[in-house]
């Protein structure tokens, strides 16, 4: 087992990577102190296969342990779902010494631990990510949060896990378009902080694709290194934090536009990175040869790279950019990268550029 730790003072917090970790997950909270009652959150696709085990173990160290589900999708990432969930906590009596374990991917963590964010004003939560890009990205670091019809992860907290549990062997039981998916994100922490990252994805995409044990606790560890160093200097995202939303303003324009179903999350981002890298061809002199890089990745993950837009959809797409959560002033700001492995947050793009590159996206 690998072990990284998120340094935020007495928030600090350690993220487990490597197998069977699921049936540790009772004996872990324990040593946490958390209170005997306890919920554990997930969908209808992962309860069937993983609550059992995670039930279980918080038995066995002497939790009393209930399991809430919610509908599998993005469309459960919703105000409607967070209400549901109030109802089940408050039915069987959970207290401010209670806790969350949130046992899915993310929309799972997202809404269990906004959930634990606002319930009691606040009771602890453990994150338990069975998919990749929760793995990598969503369970690590408090954003926490749900969509609105007008956008995406606009009502929501930071409020960080005592614990995240990144058990391998969920990936045993993740469908290959999930898996990919995840690798989205992966492909984002080379490109934003880490070239050498990068450039190990370029040699050993295949293992990575074929979900080699090994090569993906390096992997996984490293992404979870990356984002508690970036989370560690900026928590709520005042500053450097941002860097870690490359290609997510469009990509979560796409989303939106497209209903929060047709592209899952790490699909529509690697559309978006791909766009980023054209932004930062054209403001900051991103190499041309790097943008290339970029593509060929995305294209070797089995992830889109591009999407043909008619002009009603680039309107549409236009205006879910200005709900974006990292709109000041009314204008737009993109994070933007000056090579591979170093990236800016906040830069202004004129809209008639971020147009022209919307407009071509279907033609990369």
């Amino acid at each position: 087992m690998q072990q990284v730790r998120v340094a935020l003072g007495d928030r600090s917090y350690d993220i487990q990577v490597g197998g069977a970790l699921i049936k540790t997950l009772g004996a872990s909270c324990r040593e946490l102190g958390l209170g005997a009652q306890c919920a554990v959150i997930s969908d209808d696709q992962v309860a069937p296969l993983y609550a059992e085990a995670a039930l279980a173990s918080l038995r066995k160290a002497g939790f009393k342990p209930i399991l809430h589900t919610i509908p599998a999708g993005e469309a459960s990432k919703c105000l409607r779902e967070v209400g549901r969930s109030y109802d089940v906590l408050a039915t069987h009596r959970l207290e401010r010494k209670s806790f969350i374990v949130a046992l899915g991917g993310g929309v799972v963590g997202d809404l269990a631990g906004f959930v634990a964010s606002s319930y009691l004003r606040g009771v602890a939560f453990v994150q338990v990510p069975t998919t990749l890009l929760a793995q990598v990205d969503s369970s690590v670091g408090g954003k926490v949060g749900v969509n609105l019809k007008a956008g995406k992860n606009l009502v929501g907290a930071f409020y960080q896990p005592r614990l995240v549990l990144c058990d391998l062997e969920t990936f045993s039981t993740l469908p290959q378009r999930e898996y990919r998916a995840g690798i989205a994100e992966v492909i984002k922490y080379g490109v934003i902080y880490d070239e050498a990252l990068f450039s190990t994805l370029e040699r050993k995409m295949d293992k990575v694709i074929k979900r080699d044990r090994k090569g993906l606790a390096e992997v996984v560890a490293r992404c979870c290194e990356i984002k508690a160093e970036v989370v560690g200097q900026d928590e709520t995202e005042s500053g450097l934090r941002a860097i870690l939303n490359f290609g997510h303003t469009i990509g979560h324009a796409i989303e939106a536009i497209s209903g929060y179903g047709k592209f899952l999350h790490g699909e529509a981002i690697s559309i978006g990175q791909v766009a980023a890298a054209r932004l930062s061809e054209r403001m900051l002199g991103f190499s041309s040869v790097e943008t290339a890089r970029v593509r060929e990745l995305f294209v070797r993950a089995g992830l889109p790279v591009q999407l043909a837009l008619k002009r009603a959809s680039i309107e549409r797409l236009m205006a879910a950019t200005r709900l974006d959560k990292k709109v000041a002033g009314g204008e737009i700001r993109f994070v933007l990268a000056r090579k591979i492995g170093v990236v800016e947050h906040g830069h202004k793009v004129p809209e008639a550029l971020v147009r022209e590159v919307v407009g071509s996206m279907g033609a990369q």
